[in-house]
């Protein structure tokens, strides 16, 4: 089974769906399917240059203590799920090069400069990292040079991807793409091509979901599979639920 995964890698509830998805495939018949990461910016707009995080959260959560608030909170599920968010350390980063990076893990090419199957999912977990806990900007061509070596691939022709506009086509299709399947928030997570779900879902209901979308698709564990497209409203299970199933996949 194929699963794309629309996230921003700024979005604190996209790296608590990336932890709780790999719970749920750890250990079930799809243990090894196969993810790949999609691009979708929360603010686009987002300045180039670094800033503390939460002074620019105070700005869109209308004063330091309502961001205060919502950082305690958001850090203490994180918590829960063995994850260290210090808002007081993280920057605030325009994403749009970290996705350029995540997306030249996923091409074929990439296999000459070191990445393998996992890369892409192993840049993912380090931008989250380095961004909620290390305090680093993912914005930063040092940043996203070094991050990538970590995993395995080259920084020279990191290097050269970001010093370029390499990508920028491509990534900006993608983001197109989510627009077009409806996609407004993150994470979203589509299931052989065809199956969608919003939000940081619990382990179990992502668990269901895995079982619902093999029964939908006849599906065994190791049978090949070519994903589908279709254009589908962001809440729920795509397409609508059949009678009797008792799902719940919407919003966390």
């Amino acid at each position: 089974m194929q699963i794309e995964i629309y996230a921003d890698v700024v979005c604190p509830w996209c790296y608590l769906g990336k932890r709780r998805l790999e719970a749920a495939l750890a250990g079930s018949p799809f243990e090894e399917a196969v993810l790949r990461w999609r691009p979708f910016q929360l603010d686009p707009d987002a300045p180039r240059t670094s800033e503390p995080l939460m002074a620019w959260l105070a700005r869109r959560f209308g004063g330091r203590e309502n961001a205060r608030a919502a950082a305690e909170d958001v850090t203490r599920i994180a918590a829960e799920e063995g994850l260290t968010f210090d808002y007081d350390r993280a920057v605030i980063a325009n994403t749009f090069d970290a996705h350029r990076l995540l997306w030249f893990a996923d091409q074929p090419e990439a296999v000459f400069f070191g990445a393998t199957a996992d890369t892409q999912s192993e840049l993912v977990e380090a931008l989250h990292r380095a961004h909620f806990t290390d305090g680093l900007d993912v914005a930063d061509h040092d940043v996203l040079v070094a991050l990538a070596a970590g995993v395995g691939l080259d920084p020279d022709r990191v290097a050269a991807l970001l010093s370029s506009r390499e990508g920028t086509a491509d990534v900006r299709g993608h983001v197109a793409r989510a627009h077009d399947l409806g996609i407004t928030s993150t994470p979203t997570f589509v299931f052989a091509g065809t199956y969608a779900v919003t939000g940081a879902q619990g382990v179990e209901t992502m668990s269901s979901v895995l079982a619902e979308v093999a029964r939908r698709e006849r599906l065994a564990p190791t049978a090949a599979h070519i994903p589908r497209q279709r254009t589908a409203p962001t809440a729920g299970l795509w397409p609508p639920e059949p009678a009797g199933w008792d799902g719940d996949a919407r919003v966390g």
